[in-house]
């Protein structure tokens, strides 16, 4: 995409935020309401992820009945609680202005408990051979597909992609405007909305949430603010489409490859569902 492609796109973006007209349905609270970007149809998705979380499991309760567990649970806990260390991660920062007022930087704690496993622990002898059926799982999905060179060849692009991104000078530009934005509101002069996002000063625990103290809370909610009324979010996203069009173009066959790996990967995760439901 050309310069002019860039503030063509981002004007785009700009005049059909504004028809929609303030609090209007044109308003980001999720980087899903951003649109797509062209990298999106290489990549996996929260679909795929279900899919193969599910086919997974039901491989792993056939190798483990095949040692001897009959009643293997489909999603089932460790013999004992593990440290949970979530590594906390957002394409944009805070969007949500109602969810930045209750939760700041971090979210409803209730979500974090719904994301444990709901059957029954795994007993000793069973813990001592699901490393094992889990292994031949992963070799069973991803079979036919070269791991190494091809899958998910998109998700390997994407640190390199971030830093051009993140040389971009009107990107940078358009940080720079944020950041004075949210110190003039009397908080921390951040040099972008990823850096509020992280600050260790919100004490995130090991499930990745954070206290959701006054300063955080207040701090997410200018940082919110900031973004709406300079369309932070809407340029970032457009230098990220950007960067990533042209990284699509040098490496075309790679990224071709790697959406057919992809696909192979679909085909065998639906052919398990198909036969073991």
């Amino acid at each position: 995409m050309t310069m002019w492609g860039w503030r063509l796109g981002v004007v785009v973006v700009l005049a059909a935020i504004c028809v929609s007209g303030p609090g209007g349905p044109g308003v980001i609270r999720s980087a899903s309401d951003l649109g797509p970007l062209p990298a999106d149809r290489y990549g996996y998705t929260p679909q795929d992820y279900q899919r193969s979380q599910r086919a997974s499991a039901l491989l792993v309760r056939l190798c483990m009945a095949e040692r001897g567990h009959r009643d293997f649970p489909l999603d089932p806990r460790y013999p004992s609680d593990p440290v949970v260390a979530t590594a906390v991660g957002t394409d944009y920062g805070a969007l949500d202005l109602a969810a930045a007022r209750r939760w700041g930087y971090g979210w409803d704690p209730v979500k974090s408990l719904a994301l444990g496993p709901t059957g029954r622990r795994m007993t000793d002898a069973e813990y001592a051979d699901f490393p094992a059926c889990n292994a031949e799982s992963s070799r069973r999905l991803l079979r036919g597909i070269d791991v190494k060179r091809d899958w998910l060849y998109a998700s390997t692009r994407a640190v390199e992609v971030d830093k051009a991104v993140k040389r971009d000078p009107r990107l940078r530009a358009a940080w720079d405007v944020w950041s004075r934005c949210v110190a003039e509101q009397g908080f921390t002069r951040y040099p972008d909305p990823v850096a509020a996002y992280t600050d260790s000063a919100w004490q995130r625990g090991s499930d990745g949430n954070t206290r959701h103290s006054q300063r955080e809370r207040a701090t997410a909610v200018a940082d919110v603010i900031c973004k709406r009324r300079h369309h932070t979010a809407e340029l970032w996203h457009a230098a990220r489409a950007q960067q990533q069009t042209l990284d699509i173009t040098r490496h075309r066959d790679r990224y071709t490859a790697g959406l057919q790996a992809l696909r192979t990967y679909r085909a065998t995760v639906a052919e398990v569902l198909r036969k073991l439901g």
